[in-house]
């Protein structure tokens, strides 16, 4: 089991989520699929996996005209670098959600009495590790956009409204914000636990 298994869910969900595009109003842009986006209280698998769909669908869809922007903008270059931070804070939410549904799946640590569902656990701990490489391949797209959005041009353009998407690129920039640390530790931690249930005798209890 492993992300084909997660992109059967987004599939299906795609359909639901389809259905009801159908019946209310045309979602279109990348404004649009962002505010489906949400955080739940008790973040289960089924509510995270529902935001990756709407992030990746922003992630693909058409910018909306600049008059329905998520700020204010008056001018092209203004214009430019919106689009540069809203990529960047995609990518970014992209992160957080599969590094949650990574943490669903994650077994931190391997008890001898779980040995009779060693199998089961080696599983779960391969689609943990799937969800954090997705999440490394968010991560340098994150990047990227980061940086053309700090390029010198728009050193005195502040968008006050998406003040927090400024806030992250000057983390990325300054290393405060770096999720390849924090993801590969995770992935060290991880390789770790799946040896020792290699290593268990299933047979034993």
């Amino acid at each position: 089991m492993n992300l084909r298994v997660i992109s059967f869910f987004l599939v299906f969900l795609g359909f639901s989520a389809g259905l009801a595009e159908v019946q209310a109003y045309p979602i279109r842009y990348k404004e649009q699929f962002f505010r489906l986006y949400h955080i739940h209280f008790d973040q289960n698998p089924e509510d995270t996996l529902e935001n990756i769909y709407w992030l990746e669908r922003a992630l693909t869809a058409d910018f909306a005209n600049p008059l329905n922007a998520l700020t204010r903008i008056e001018n092209e270059i203004q214009w430019e670098k919106y689009r540069y931070l809203f990529m960047m804070h995609l990518n970014l939410k992209l992160i957080e959600q599969y590094i949650f549904l990574g943490n669903k799946w994650n077994k931190r640590r391997a008890y001898f009495f779980n040995a009779p569902w060693k199998e089961q656990n080696l599983e779960s701990l391969g689609i943990a590790e799937s969800c954090y490489q997705t999440a490394l391949y968010y991560w340098k797209d994150a990047v990227a956009w980061a940086e053309k959005a700090q390029d010198r041009r728009f050193r005195f353009i502040n968008l006050e409204q998406i003040q927090n998407w400024e806030d992250e690129a000057f983390k990325i920039e300054g290393k405060s914000l770096n999720y390849e640390k924090t993801l590969t530790r995770e992935l060290g931690l991880l390789q770790k636990v799946r040896e020792t249930f290699e290593a268990m005798d299933e047979t034993t209890y």
